[in-house]
């Protein structure tokens, strides 16, 4: 059975990087050089560089000595000592963490903190999306997957689900999904004309929108590879990343330019796709035929 799962604020990782921004504020504030703060802390300055961008734990302890270094007074000291305390608490995807490689991990946590994502999903249906059969069938492809474990890695893909279609705050969605990962028989006929209709009925949410890129619209600039951009709400924005998986691996993808060239290509992959009222015809009309 799979929790439901509330929005009760910012996840992990938006607690830390509001928590690293504030203590490089703090620091610059008191004129102190990333430098000079390692050497009392007995940090590197790596370490110091990933604290303010949010980028790993931050340890309460080291919280407190930033503080006594930039003369911050005891009361937002002790917030902000909290503060570590709270970003370090583990979000609701770690129930799953035995299913999945901790590279993925990341990649849930994040997905569960945007306000907004854009999905390409060139070959199967994306995943946010898929039935419970469609994805038990796409599981069952792990020469590893045993009876629970295939259970487990379905019951984390609901519960992704559940937390973008969550009531309180929903996230909004957006999919291309290529006429390919459509007419792909996975699972058999049934199953896809019941995930055919699904993706229907999921489309009439709104907080989720579904184009569907047709052969007929030719070559376009998302031929190569599925990929994801996670947007994140105001004053987290630099927080905006790409994530393109392959099978051993994912790879992160943040500098300006490469969120810019990905928000240029979805943006053009949506003109030229299907609007959602003809996609869902068309998927109305492979449903009918199967």
């Amino acid at each position: 059975m799979v929790e439901e799962h509330v929005d009760d604020g910012p996840g992990p990782n938006l607690r830390r990087r509001e928590l690293g921004r504030e203590l490089r504020q703090l620091r610059e504030k008191a004129g102190k050089k990333v430098a000079d703060t390692s050497r009392y802390a007995g940090l590197t300055v790596t370490t110091i560089n990933r604290i303010e961008g949010g980028k790993q734990v931050i340890l309460p302890r080291n919280v407190r000595l930033l503080c006594q270094f930039y003369g911050v007074e005891a009361q937002l000291s002790d917030n902000l000592v909290r503060q570590a305390e709270e970003s370090n608490e583990r979000g609701w995807w770690a129930m799953y963490s035995d299913t999945m490689p901790e590279w993925f991990e990341k990649f849930v946590g994040l997905e569960s903190d945007a306000d907004e994502l854009w999905n390409y999903s060139p070959i199967v249906v994306d995943g946010l999306l898929q039935t419970p059969e469609y994805a038990q069938a796409m599981f069952g492809l792990m020469a590893s997957a045993d009876e629970r474990t295939l259970q487990r890695s379905i019951d984390l893909r609901t519960a992704r689900q559940n937390r973008v279609n969550c009531e309180k705050n929903p996230t909004r969605l957006h999919v291309v999904l290529d006429e390919a990962a459509l007419r792909r028989v996975v699972g058999g006929e049934e199953v896809l004309g019941n995930q055919l209709r699904y993706l229907i009925e999921v489309a009439e949410k709104p907080n989720v929108t579904i184009q569907v890129m047709p052969f007929s619209a030719g070559a376009h600039l998302g031929l190569q590879t599925p990929f994801s951009m996670l947007r994140f709400p105001e004053g987290f924005d630099d927080m905006d990343a790409v994530y393109v998986e392959n099978l051993r691996g994912g790879v992160w993808l943040e500098r300006p330019n490469d969120i810019k060239h990905y928000t240029e290509v979805f943006e053009q992959m949506r003109a030229r796709a299907l609007t959602p009222e003809e996609s869902t015809e068309f998927m109305d009309s492979l449903a009918s035929s199967l």
